[in-house]
C-alpha cells in the first residue's frame, strides 16, 4: 500500500503541482490549506509525512509543528518557506522539523527529500525485530521505540535529536565531524550549514548533560567535530 503524504500550503498551485509530482513516485496525497487544517488532518489522516509550508493562515508552520510535537505526534515534517532565511531554517529544525527547503524549489527535489525522509525513518524497523539496546553510561537509546532514557528518566526528543544521538551512540567514542552528521543524519549536503548540527548537539545536552558547559556524554572535540562517549567514574 502506498504511503500517505500530507500537503499543507495556502497557494493551490503548489499544492497541485506538489500532488502531481507526489502521486506521479507512487504517493497517495492528501492537503490542508491552513494550519488548523493541517493539525486536524494530521490526526484523521495519519500520513507518513507530511510537507508543511512556513507561511499559512490561522496558524503558521512553526506553530503547527512546535503543537505536534508537543502532543508527541512525530509525523516527520519537511518545511517549505518563502524565505531564504538561516533563522527561518534553524528554528525550524529547532521545534522539530525534519527537514527544510526554500521556494522556488524543484519538484522532483522535493520528491527525493520526501523518499529519504521516509528511508530515514525505515532505516529503524531492523532494529524493532532485534530489539537493540544502546547502553552508555547511564543514558538507554531503544531505536525499535524511538525512545531514550538517562538515569531511568524518559527524554522528550525530536526525531532529528533521537536520530543524532543514535548515530552518535553507534560511533560511541569516535570523532565525527559537522559534516559527517549532515551527511549521515539528514543524509544531504546542507551546503556547509554546520549550524544545524551544533543547534541539535546544543538540545541534546539541555536533555542529557546535567551540566551542559562540562557535558560528560556529548563532548565537542576543538576544530574537528562531536564525540559521544562512556562518561568516566569521577565525572
Amino acid at each position: 500500500m502506498s504511503k500517505k503524504i500530507l500537503v499543507v500550503d495556502d497557494e493551490q498551485p503548489i499544492v497541485t503541482l506538489l500532488t502531481y509530482n507526489l502521486e506521479k513516485a507512487g504517493f497517495q496525497v492528501a492537503a490542508a490549506y491552513d494550519g488548523e487544517e493541517a493539525l486536524d488532518k494530521v490526526e484523521r489522516e495519519q500520513p507518513a509525512l507530511m510537507i508543511l509550508d512556513l507561511m499559512l493562515p490561522k496558524l503558521d508552520g512553526v506553530e503547527v509543528c512546535k503543537r505536534l510535537r508537543q502532543r508527541q505526534i512525530m509525523t516527520p515534517i519537511l518545511m517549505l518557506t518563502a524565505r531564504d532565511d538561516e533563522f527561518d531554517k534553524v528554528l525550524g529544525l529547532e521545534l522539530g522539523a525534519d527537514d527544510y527547503m526554500t521556494k522556488p524549489f524543484s519538484p522532483r527535489e522535493v520528491v527525493a527529500r520526501v523518499k529519504a525522509i521516509l528511508r530515514r525513518t525505515e532505516l529503524s524497523q531492523p532494529a524493532a525485530e532485534l530489539g537493540e539496546r544502546l547502553v552508555i553510561g547511564q543514558l538507554e537509546i531503544f531505536p525499535d521505540r524511538y525512545e531514550a532514557t538517562v538515569g531511568g528518566r524518559p527524554l522528550e526528543l525530536t526525531p532529528k535529536e533521537f536520530e543524532l544521538l543514535l548515530y552518535l551512540a553507534r560511533h560511541k567514542g569516535r570523532v565525527l565531524t559537522r559534516d559527517q552528521l549532515l551527511s549521515a543524519v539528514w543524509n544531504y549536503d546542507f551546503a556547509g550549514d554546520t549550524r544545524i548540527v551544533d543547534v541539535h548537539i546544543s538540545h541534546l545536552r539541555d536533555k542529557i548533560e546535567d551540566d551542559t558547559k562540562k557535558p560528560v556524554y556529548i563532548k565537542t572535540v576543538r576544530g574537528l567535530g562531536y564525540k559521544l562517549e562512556e562518561p568516566k567514574r569521577h565525572e
